[in-house]
């Protein structure tokens, strides 16, 4: 399920957050289960603790993850929710909006977008 680039100019623990998240996402790790502990993905992929526990820290203060004394990292109640409006706000603003600058300059209307995503989407 994870996965890591040693040869990517991305720093481990955001590749460690991103992954996380992505798994979150895609449904691998639900609300409220626990996710492998910062030893646990350290041992078996050779990434020193900190920078595990580095990118584990960025999902916890963006609200995904919570710690939980003694038992390790969880997936926060709502966590999926969060990011999938997350996403679609971002697939709002890198794509809609530039979709539609684009139209504008080609001199298309509202119904000219419409019908071009129906043609996409059947």
């Amino acid at each position: 399920m994870l996965h890591f680039n040693f040869n990517s100019t991305e720093p481990i623990y955001l590749q460690v957050a991103n992954q996380l998240e992505e798994a979150i996402f895609t449904k691998a790790f639900l609300d409220g289960t626990q996710v492998p502990s910062t030893t646990e993905i350290s041992k078996e992929f050779h990434i020193n603790p900190a920078t595990v526990l580095k990118g584990m820290n960025i999902l916890v203060n963006d609200g995904l993850l919570e710690k939980r004394r003694g038992l390790g990292m969880f997936v926060t109640e709502g966590a999926y929710m969060k990011l999938l409006e997350r996403r679609k706000e971002s697939f709002y603003q890198d794509y809609i909006v530039k979709m539609i600058q684009e139209a504008k300059k080609l001199g298309m209307n509202e119904d000219d977008l419409i019908e071009l995503v129906k043609r996409g989407v059947d």
